[in-house]
């Protein structure tokens, strides 16, 4: 496969202390690296120091890094990382870690660096690149990063932001000649209106501010349309004590939308009276009437919640509880129509007009207010609809 313009410009200049290509998803930052590592390995061969590789987790760095280079290169000149986090590249020993932990560090401190690259740095815990900037101290010593955009005030965009020794270079989806066409116009429709859309289509550095689901139209996505429905359905909870609680009731429709039928919203704080758990069981059967659920979909930490539904033989689904990765693929459902509302979800609807981004933080952060309804929510998409690959976008590379 050819390189665009725009890797060969990095393959040929990249020759700094730091070399970074940053920007949108799927744009091709990452392909290139597959040949610019062989490169910079055979370059420092022999020569003293370690080499390292390092990225969000060693699964991600095996998945993302080092598979794709065995298919290239072949797993005689490339090994998988072993149990000591090591693997054999062209020759030389690789320490490939995880550094989304401070713990990386206990390796980094006291290496001297001779090469370094880098995957979703973003990611990493600012510690890991504080130690790895003190460990690159050799002449010929580099390091070659990849990210995509954030926050305005990340602590790697102000680094990006220094006048350090620095090649670095901005990619939008379109400077990937390589994609498919209508890959693109989809991941575009998919995004717009989001914060997703100016970080991972057009590379941009960008705070989350305002109303986190800017799409939702109750023009849209509210209905009372007739619809033919398949016998599946799921309730989605968010539980709490002072807090609200709130059951959703998912049912599937025969083109594989999703429509939320009603809602069950109780707060104990509103009504100055809290409700145990059995109460709260005898509240969902009441809420079904009748109907026959798939499963019961509940953040794990409602422990006794948990026991109380399956003492009544209710199947109880852990919910995934990754925030953010959770509203990006709420977004893109939203974006796609493929999950609806009844009218009678009032609270729901209501939330949706309010839930917000919490404004000028480092990391993305959302408003914990107007948030109950949104969470269980998010835990039927992210837990069901992600495991069940409906319109799953890959968001980083």
């Amino acid at each position: 496969m050819p390189f665009s313009e725009k890797q060969k410009e990095f393959f040929k200049n990249a020759n700094c202390r730091w070399n970074v290509k940053e920007g949108a998803t799927r744009s091709g930052k990452t392909y290139m690296d597959l040949y610019l590592i062989p490169k910079r390995i055979r370059a420092v061969a022999g020569l003293p120091g370690r080499i390292f590789i390092l990225g969000n987790t060693k699964g991600t760095l095996q998945r993302n890094i080092i598979e794709p280079l065995q298919e290239i290169w072949g797993d005689k000149l490339v090994s998988s990382i072993n149990s000591n986090n090591k693997a054999y590249m062209f020759g030389e020993e690789v320490w490939c870690l995880g550094a989304s932990k401070i713990t990386a560090n206990d390796i980094l401190r006291g290496s001297s660096v001779k090469y370094c690259y880098g995957d979703e740095v973003v990611t990493w815990h600012p510690e890991a690149f504080i130690m790895l900037k003190s460990r690159l101290d050799r002449g010929y010593s580099k390091c070659d990063l990849t990210c995509n955009p954030e926050g305005r005030l990340h602590w790697f965009k102000q680094f990006l932001d220094s006048d350090a020794d620095m090649f670095r270079q901005k990619y939008t989806i379109d400077d990937n000649p390589f994609n498919d066409p209508v890959f693109v116009q989809e991941l575009k429709k998919e995004y717009a209106g989001t914060v997703y859309y100016d970080r991972y289509i057009l590379g941009e550095w960008v705070n989350a501010e305002g109303i986190v689901y800017s799409m939702f139209d109750e023009d849209r996505h509210v209905t009372t349309e007739d619809f033919d429905f398949s016998p599946v359905y799921y309730v989605s909870c968010d539980y709490g004590t002072q807090n609200a609680t709130v059951f959703l009731l998912w049912h599937k429709i025969a083109d594989g939308r999703w429509l939320c039928e009603r809602e069950y919203y109780y707060s104990g704080r509103d009504s100055i009276r809290q409700k145990t758990d059995e109460q709260y069981c005898d509240d969902l059967i009441k809420f079904l009437d009748g109907v026959h659920i798939n499963g019961m979909i509940v953040d794990p930490s409602a422990a006794s919640f948990i026991a109380a539904l399956r003492r009544r033989g209710v199947v109880v689904i852990h919910a995934s509880n990754a925030v953010l990765d959770g509203i990006r693929f709420t977004a893109t459902l939203l974006n796609k129509g493929r999950i609806l509302f009844r009218p009678c979800c009032k609270n729901t609807i209501q939330e949706f007009n309010l839930y917000s981004w919490k404004p000028d933080t480092a990391d993305d952060e959302v408003i914990k207010e107007n948030d109950h309804a949104m969470d269980a929510l998010r835990y039927f998409c992210y837990t069901h609809l992600a495991t069940a690959k409906v319109g799953t976008p890959k968001l980083r590379g």
